[in-house]
């Protein structure tokens, strides 16, 4: 597979522009499944693997897609014919569940087969399916596919989530948007990307209110329309080129931000004493002496993203004392840290706890990327080691990056992707 290779040492400087954010538009694409007229045209959709794994499976189930090369995507379901969706795309991502809830909502029928992703942990979907049978499906899960249908159609209810759930609570969305009655989810996520397809559904024509806070109130329409739409910038992507700029004590200016999404990252830079300048759609992250350590707890937002903590990782191997981290999300989210201990780290995971004494400096290794932001972590450490990194499976990279040695070389850094022939 794609190796990276990282010469380190250089400080990066000059600007990035962020792309759309990843974990709106694999939800955004589906939910434009729903609309009865026009087409939509959505802007700012990623370069990224699972963005084209999602445009397979659309093409697949008849959807007319166009897809341009400056983010622009052109979506016409009305040449839709099937509501079953299968096949290696389907595996391959997590978020190929929203198709369940989309075409659930647009046939009062789905079948999915079982999503795939990152292993980054156990990650049930038993809060999609409590929301699904409340509503008036009924969902088997048998031969490898998850099966849902309401036969009388679908109906408002009231759905307390027992978990704060990012998918669940979008593809409850998804599936009441055209319900009849009044859908309310208690303790709904409120992530930027929740309220992002939110907004989505309202230009097309929903009633959604109160995304963002924790309990959304889902008045069910009788049709829906195209829209244009333009999604959220990526906090994640935006966060990762946070700590690359701190961990390389470089200058750089994120173009293309939301701040306020990025609020529990900078306030953990700045506890670190890198310093960050707030501008309205960009930020200024540069750094000049080594971090402070500093302890962090992933929590669903507004806390400590999930999916920032591995990045983060890094940072804090070479920043001066000793950090706690503690994830409280996912159990597998320190499978990253056998490799950055390749590099010189001195980390100690106890269960959701790692313990990290850093160190002042990382030295080049081959390592291999477990899965996307564990990825990104790794690619971050080859950026402040010493000597020469190589970055295995890449694959899991692309997943969720937009060109990111493309962008990286901007900013001064050496890296280049050695492509691997038998692959191509």
């Amino acid at each position: 597979m794609d190796k990276l290779q990282i010469e380190g040492g250089r400080k990066l400087y000059g600007e990035v522009t962020i792309g759309g954010a990843k974990n709106a538009a694999v939800a955004i694409l589906p939910a434009s499944l729903l609309i009865d007229e026009g087409v939509c045209n959505i802007d700012n959709i990623p370069d990224i693997k699972d963005i084209k794994c999602l445009e397979n499976i659309m093409v697949d189930l008849g959807v007319s897609l166009t897809s341009e090369r400056d983010g622009h995507v052109k979506i016409n379901p009305s040449s839709i014919k099937t509501h079953v969706a299968h096949g290696e795309n389907v595996r391959s991502m997590r978020a190929s569940y929203y198709l369940l809830g989309a075409l659930l909502g647009k046939y009062n029928k789905a079948e999915v087969e079982f999503p795939g992703g990152c292993s980054i942990g156990v990650r049930p979907i038993d809060q999609h399916i409590k929301g699904f049978e409340a509503l008036g499906a009924k969902v088997t899960i048998e031969h490898g596919y998850i099966r849902a249908e309401a036969p009388n159609g679908l109906k408002g209810a009231n759905i307390y989530l027992d978990v704060v759930s990012v998918g669940a609570t979008i593809n409850i969305m998804l599936a009441a948007v055209k319900a009849k009655g009044t859908t309310v989810i208690e303790n709904a996520a409120k992530e930027p990307h929740v309220v992002d397809v939110a907004n989505f559904l309202n230009s097309m024509g929903a009633n959604i209110k109160g995304a963002g806070t924790d309990v959304i109130k889902i008045v069910g329409v009788d049709k829906l329309k195209g829209c244009d739409y333009s999604v959220i910038p990526d906090q994640i992507e935006a966060g990762t080129y946070m700590v690359a700029a701190a961990i390389t004590k470089g200058d750089v200016l994120i173009k293309n931000v939301i701040p306020k999404h990025l609020e529990s990252i900078t306030a953990k830079l700045l506890e670190m004493g890198v310093n960050i300048e707030e501008y309205e759609d960009s930020l200024r992250v540069y750094c000049k002496q080594r971090p402070k350590a500093v302890n962090i707890k992933t929590l669903p937002y507004p806390g400590f993203p999930t999916d920032i903590q591995q990045p983060f990782t890094t940072l804090l191997s070479v920043s001066e004392g000793r950090s706690i981290v503690t994830e409280s999300i996912w159990e597998g989210r320190f499978k990253h840290v056998d490799e950055l201990k390749r590099m010189g780290a001195n980390i100690k995971v106890e269960g959701k706890v790692a313990i990290i004494d850093g160190v002042e400096k990382l030295s080049g290794a081959e390592v291999m990327a477990t899965d996307l932001r564990g990825g990104a972590a790794l690619v971050i450490a080859g950026l402040a080691a010493e000597g020469v990194t190589t970055v295995t499976h890449v694959k899991h990279i692309d997943r969720g990056y937009e060109k990111i040695e493309e962008k990286l070389r901007k900013l001064g850094a050496s890296i280049i992707r050695i492509i691997d022939k038998k692959y191509e």
